[in-house]
């Protein structure tokens, strides 16, 4: 919340491609409305806002809306002909670029039709034709891991599943609740800060002996700069692809790597060729930074549960098969690094830094001359997502493709999640910092060829 701006809108989205025809009684928007109201009961974090207050010493907390008002939050909207992939990117860039109203609960979600255009007499384009849903929640609200579980929620194994039980969602909290509870933790923040001593000093041993035996994760700050390390405007652009699971795993065993390396190495090598033949290629190879969830590793509090690793990309091989193999290789010691790390301590750090000390903090990285130094290149998520077929209202998902956020200094995001036999990759940059991103998507079909026929 604190690093938000409005060059930096810090949420995470999902544009999801349904198939209406499978909608018992037939698709109308007021039909999709009622089933999505039906199921708030059932999501409460889709219930939850933010709560403050003025003599508040700790962060704000989430309280139930209880007069939550569907209207303000799902919204609808035709795609100007010819209604392609490239009219469904641009309508849903533009919805990526504006913040969240913090007033209300954080969260929209845009039901997008006439994909496919109309005809040329303008007669609507048929009504049984496919949707799409642009889903827009605050990163203050979920992070991969749960925004994932969040998915889940509203969505279904079958078109016609019955009505979920209730949820109870986070309560209310009164001001001087509210006050009382940030005293407590105001003062409790010299243990926090105690307990963080030694995992700190732990995390700066371990470090130190892996680059000593040459096993550490790629550093920060040594990075090459490429045109995406550059501050940032409040546009985006969009571009999306889709991949099969099936040839992905078949070149996973193929190499005897993992699915995230794959992955990865199709990431790298549509950067590679991206920036190569527009004469942006540095010599050295790109870093990523990747989240990883600690959930299984932390009792903090809190909706994310983040750390990250930085990767090498290896950008500076041509051969996509030794590219992969050295990911795959780097991937294992940065992992291996990864687990050793104090897998809380980034999340500690946050919940101690005041508001002033972090908004301070993130305007030091992203704009002084400490980030003349590129802390890495490209975020990169992998998150595994459900292994069937999924409905929601009672649409069939036809596509998945998730977004990240971008900040100053670090301007492409490329996430990526499995749903069903498919692989949904979505980028998201800066239109200013981009001249072509469908290019950068279509490439990663060409490396999957690349590396299927090697």
């Amino acid at each position: 919340m604190y690093s938000e701006s409005p060059a930096v809108p810090l949420h995470v989205c999902a544009i999801v491609e349904l198939d209406p025809t499978t909608v018992p009684g037939g698709y109308s928007f007021e039909r999709f409305r009622d089933a999505l109201a039906a199921r708030m009961r059932a999501v409460p974090e889709l219930r939850a806002k933010l709560a403050d207050n003025p003599l508040n010493l700790d962060h704000p907390v989430w309280v139930e809306d209880t007069t939550l008002d569907l209207t303000r939050h799902l919204k609808r909207v035709g795609l100007p002909a010819p209604g392609g992939r490239r009219e469904l990117a641009d309508l849903c860039a533009h919805i990526a670029s504006v913040p969240l109203d913090r007033s209300k609960p954080l969260w929209e979600m845009w039901v997008i039709e006439n994909l496919g255009g109309t005809v040329q007499d303008g007669t609507p384009a048929d009504r049984d034709g496919p949707i799409a849903l642009m889903i827009k929640v605050h990163h203050a609200a979920v992070d991969g891991v749960s925004a994932a579980n969040l998915l889940n929620q509203l969505c279904d194994p079958e078109p016609d599943a019955p009505q979920r039980d209730p949820v109870g969602g986070v309560g209310d909290a009164t001001p001087w609740g509210i006050a009382a509870g940030g005293l407590l933790r105001f003062l409790t923040r010299p243990l926090q800060m105690a307990r963080m001593v030694p995992e700190t000093t732990s995390t700066i041993v371990r470090t130190v002996g892996r680059v000593v035996t040459g096993t550490a994760m790629a550093a920060p700050f040594s990075a090459p700069t490429t045109p995406f390390n550059a501050p940032l405007t409040s546009e985006r652009t969009i571009a999306l692809a889709q991949l099969s699971l099936g040839d992905v795993k078949l070149v996973k065993n193929r190499y005897g790597v993992t699915v995230n390396d794959v992955v990865m190495a199709l990431c790298a090598g549509a950067l590679h060729g991206f920036l190569r033949d527009r004469e942006q290629l540095p010599e050295t190879p790109l870093t990523a930074v990747v989240p990883s969830s600690v959930r299984d590793v932390s009792d903090r509090p809190g909706r994310n549960q983040i750390s990250g690793m930085f990767c090498d990309l290896h950008t500076d091989l041509d051969d996509a098969s030794q590219r992969l193999r050295a990911i795959a290789e780097t991937n294992a010691n940065a992992k291996k690094h990864s687990s050793v790390l104090g897998p809380t301590l980034l999340v500690d750090a946050a919940e101690i830094f005041s508001r002033a000390g972090f908004g301070w903090l993130i305007n030091l990285l992203s704009r002084t001359p400490l980030t003349r130094a590129t802390i890495h290149n490209v975020i990169m998520s992998n998150v595994a997502g459900p292994p069937m077929t999924l409905y929601i209202c009672g649409a069939q998902v036809k596509a998945l493709y998730p977004l990240g956020p971008i900040f100053h200094g670090s301007g492409v995001n490329i996430t990526v999640m499995s749903n069903d036999d498919k692989i949904n990759v979505g980028i998201l940059s800066c239109p200013q910092l981009a001249d072509d991103l469908w290019d950068l998507a279509d490439r990663f079909q060409v490396e999957l060829d690349t590396l299927l026929h090697r």
